[in-house]
This record gives structure tokens, C-alpha cells and sequence, in this order.
């Protein structure tokens, strides 16, 4: 297309064309071919109408027609502009090239029929040249026998199976998604076992004074947080119990575990202070009671005189043992 720009002048209107000054040749036949590879045009099928210009010395002006069709007259339909193709046929070192140059419009028709199609003028290098139309457009419509003719429901669309490739990365994902879950689950498994293994090795007396530590300080008196504080302070010490005592405390309520505890070897003083403690933080869980301060600020003293005595008392009685 390059090498067009020095033929090509501009496009005139068909009009234009003819009422040019100079020669009118009659220049042959145009060119009608169809698009699609049948015997016959069928509606909506596309067709080329245009023309051939030979030996076409390079740097000469040309011009082809515009064409306009009214739609409420003709069911033609221009589809595009001019489309140009050329072919060099020689060049000599001293002479310009000469080029072979096929012009030509893309059109159809949506409505059955003959149709004459108009001459063509092309004006080049001064005269017009007129190329006649050889054969008009026949546009054919698909025969449909009436009595015969049965209508049917729209095909579904066609399913084919499967391949492989096709189901390899959705497989390939499952496995590597199945694999990754696999190894989150074996990793908290491990790392609780872990945790488990730890609170096990740990003594009870040093849990119980790890959780009463991290409960210093008067910001849990608050009457909206003395239910955290409490329940805080007494799962400690029911941890404590159970690991010390065997009394299994955590399912127990405040009644069953110091029925548990009697006869054992704590001392009464503790043992009543205890008791007032849980019976105490019963009131706030579950009847709402609201603590004073003066009762806030005894419970983790008392909570933690009874661990580190229990456990001093252990200690002391293995000594003797020993």
C-alpha cells in the first residue's frame, strides 16, 4: 500500500468523474467475485465488485468514484471503501516501475433479486476510463418446501468429553491444595502436642503463678471486667488443684471441689479463705455481684499465699521423706 501513495490522487465522486475534461475510454469489464466458494450468491454473502488497471506507470494520478446506495431504494449495501492491491509486473533502472493495480468494494445484499450494477469510471492521468458492468448480481434465496418443512428447537450445545491436559491443572491443584492443608493440619497437631508436652513438664504451682501474674493491677476492679478477673483468678487455681490434688477441678463446681479437697493437707485458714474466694467470684459470674475494691484488692494475695504455702508444705514433707 505504500507504494500506492504516489498513484493514488484523491476520490471524486462518480459525477465528478464523468464530467471530467478529457478522453472517456471504454476500458473493458469489471470484475464481480464472490467471496464465499459456492455456485451461487446467497443473501448475506459477501461479494467484490471492482476493477484491474494494467501497466500502471508509477507517479500516475488516479481517482476512483465514490458510490452511494439508498438504502430505501436498493437492498445493496456498500461495506467498506475502496480496498487496493497491487502488483509490480517491471522496473527498470532508467524507467519508473509499472504496476498491475486490482481496486475494488466490498458489498452484499439481504433481500433476494437481480441487481444491475452501475459502471465504473476511473480517471487516470487525465482520461476517464469507463468499465462496464458484465453481468448483474444475482442473489439466490434457500428454497423451503412449505408442506415439508418442519421447525425444530435450537441444538444444544455440543459436549465433548474431557482430555487430560485439560483436567491436569485443576488436578494438580486439588493434590497441591489437599498436600498444603495436610501440612497445616500435622503442624498445629505437632505444635499443640508440643504445648500440651510443656504445661505437662511445667509444675503446677509455677502455671498458676505464671496466669495469677498476668492479672496484676487495679484495672480489672472495674465492674465491667471483675467477671474476667475472677474467672482468671479461679481457672488458675482450679488448674493448680487439679495438678496438685487430683481433684479434677475444671469440671467442678465451687461446692464439689472443696468437698473434694477436705481431708487433705491444707491448712484450715487457707482452705476457708479459699472458699470465700470461689463462693465470691460465683456472686460476680453468675448473680452479679459487684466486688468492692477493699475485696478486689485481697484476692490475688490470697490466691497466691495458698499456691506457694500448698506447694512449701509439699516440699517440706518430701524433705522429711527423704
Amino acid at each position: 500500500m505504500k507504494r500506492l501513495e504516489t498513484i493514488i490522487f484523491t476520490l471524486l465522486a462518480a459525477a465528478g468523474i464523468a464530467g471530467a475534461e478529457g478522453l472517456r475510454t471504454n476500458a473493458g469489464e469489471a470484475f464481480l467475485e464472490p467471496q464465499q466458494k459456492r455456485d451461487s450468491v446467497l443473501i448475506a454473502d459477501q461479494v467484490r465488485y471492482g476493477v484491474l488497471l494494467e501497466n500502471v506507470t508509477e507517479g500516475t494520478p488516479l481517482a476512483l468514484p465514490e458510490f452511494k446506495i439508498d438504502k430505501s431504494q436498493s437492498p445493496l449495501v456498500i461495506l467498506g471503501g475502496w480496498q487496493l492491491d497491487s502488483t509490480r509486473v517491471s522496473k527498470k533502472k532508467e524507467s519508473p516501475a509499472r504496476y498491475n493495480i486490482k481496486a475494488s468494494l466490498l458489498m452484499s445484499a439481504f433481500m433476494g433479486g437481480t441487481y444491475e450494477l452501475p459502471d465504473i469510471p476511473v480517471l487516470m492521468d487525465g482520461d476517464t476510463l469507463i468499465f462496464n458492468a458484465a453481468e448483474p448480481l444475482v442473489v439466490t434465496e434457500l428454497p423451503v418446501d412449505m408442506e415439508t418443512f418442519q421447525p425444530h428447537d435450537i441444538k444444544p450445545q455440543v459436549k465433548f468429553p474431557y482430555t487430560f491436559s485439560e483436567l491436569f491443572p485443576w488436578i494438580y491443584g486439588g493434590v497441591m491444595a489437599f498436600l498444603s492443608i495436610l501440612a497445616l493440619v500435622l503442624w498445629l497437631v505437632t505444635r499443640k502436642k508440643k504445648e500440651e508436652e510443656a504445661k505437662v513438664a511445667e509444675p503446677a504451682h509455677i502455671r498458676a503463678l505464671r496466669k495469677l501474674d498476668k492479672l496484676r493491677g487495679d484495672k480489672y476492679w472495674k465492674p465491667e471486667h471483675q467477671k474476667f478477673f475472677y474467672s482468671g483468678v479461679t481457672d488458675a487455681i482450679r488448674e493448680y488443684i487439679a495438678g496438685r490434688y487430683g481433684v479434677g477441678a475444671m469440671e467442678m463446681t465451687t461446692a464439689e471441689i472443696f468437698d473434694g479437697l477436705k481431708g487433705s493437707d491444707i491448712p484450715e485458714d487457707l482452705y476457708a479463705e479459699m472458699k470465700v474466694l470461689f463462693e465470691r467470684a460465683d456472686f460476680v459470674k453468675f448473680a452479679k455481684y459487684t466486688a468492692t475494691d477493699e475485696e478486689n484488692a485481697r484476692v490475688l494475695p490470697e490466691a497466691i499465699r495458698f499456691v506457694t504455702s500448698t506447694y512449701q508444705a509439699e516440699v517440706e514433707a518430701e524433705n522429711k521423706e527423704e
